[in-house]
């Protein structure tokens, strides 16, 4: 068995039980959303395995989790060079990234650009704006900014500072005024996060592409004090977007710059993930109004962010996985 082969199974499947969410046909299957973790930092590793079973159990989507994996198939966050079971990308109806500064071989990197081009829809979070880095070679050039820009909005220029990480709120997050009523922020409400806001647009930056602006974050604490002309101290934290496809199409685009494992115990913030779940898929009409279900199916209790700081015996759980259909 080659190495590749034993590294699909930690990309964890999860078959719904619930009734079909598509539309169409009765024997429709629901559609298929698969989570890309791969963070060194915001323990992606916990909160897109806990938003993917509340998407499972209580809506009824097919999912399936991949995660930076060690050969022995354990989780290590520290391995930037491995990310198991992204055939499960083969088809996906909607993939949700949270990679950081990735350097993927050829093959596992083909796999998410060629969804990327397809048109079909995209979420991302926080570090997605930067998922990958490579220290030169052909993929340098391409990937390690631009690419990123181009496909969710941003990459990454700075942010406003670590001041008590997972120990304070550091912005405050409100609604873009006029985007009240837009399907993604149905029940969403006022809330302050644990993540430091990151700087995405003003003092000569801006946003990419056709960008519609949801939520706005104020950073509660700067270490820019002295630059806030050129770092302003209000950013915009969530947005959509659309990138092209083949024949014209454009999928649609979700990103939140918000995403530190402790903003997830927040119900509004789980709102936004799971409303924009549905909106991406094009499914805004089961939203809500009050937004969709968000209770957690099981304990959420991640560790805090921090390099290194991940749970070094968490393992994926072997549910079933993701076949060909």
């Amino acid at each position: 068995m080659t190495l590749s082969a034993r590294l699909v199974l930690p990309c964890l499947g999860f078959l719904a039980m619930l009734p079909t969410i598509a539309t169409g046909a009765e024997d429709a299957q629901p559609p298929h959303i698969v989570f890309i973790s791969g963070d060194e930092e915001y323990r992606s590793e916990e909160s897109l395995p806990m938003l993917a079973s509340i998407l499972e159990k209580t809506h009824g989507f097919r999912v399936s989790v991949c995660y930076a994996v060690d050969p022995d198939g354990s989780i290590n966050p520290n391995n930037l060079t491995n990310i198991a079971g992204l055939e499960a990308l083969d088809d996906a109806d909607l993939v949700v990234m949270y990679t950081r500064f990735r350097k993927l071989p050829d093959d596992q990197l083909e796999r998410i650009t060629r969804y990327a081009e397809t048109g079909k829809p995209i979420m991302g979070f926080r570090t997605a704006s930067h998922a990958f880095r490579y220290d030169g070679g052909p993929h340098a050039a391409r990937m390690n900014g631009e690419w990123m820009r181009k496909l969710f909005g941003q990459t990454w220029i700075t942010h406003h500072g670590h001041f008590g990480d997972g120990q304070e709120f550091l912005t405050d997050v409100t609604l873009w005024p006029g985007e009240e009523e837009h399907p993604i922020l149905r029940g969403v409400k006022p809330f302050k996060a644990y993540s430091w806001l990151y700087h995405v647009e003003g003092g000569g930056d801006t946003l990419y592409g056709d960008c519609e602006r949801l939520l706005i974050g104020r950073a509660l604490k700067s270490s820019h004090e002295k630059e806030l002309e050129r770092f302003p101290i209000t950013n915009p934290v969530a947005w959509t977007k659309t990138h092209p496809g083949p024949d014209g199409r454009r999928g649609r685009v979700f990103f939140t710059t918000l995403g530190h494992p402790f903003d997830f115990k927040d119900e509004s913030m789980r709102k936004l993930a799971l409303n924009g779940v549905f909106w991406s898929l094009g499914l805004e009409d089961k939203i809500p109004a009050d937004g969709v279900d968000a209770e957690f199916v099981a304990p959420y209790e991640p560790n805090n962010s921090g390099v290194g700081g991940f749970k070094k015996d968490l393992k994926p759980v072997h549910l079933e996985s993701i076949k060909k259909r």
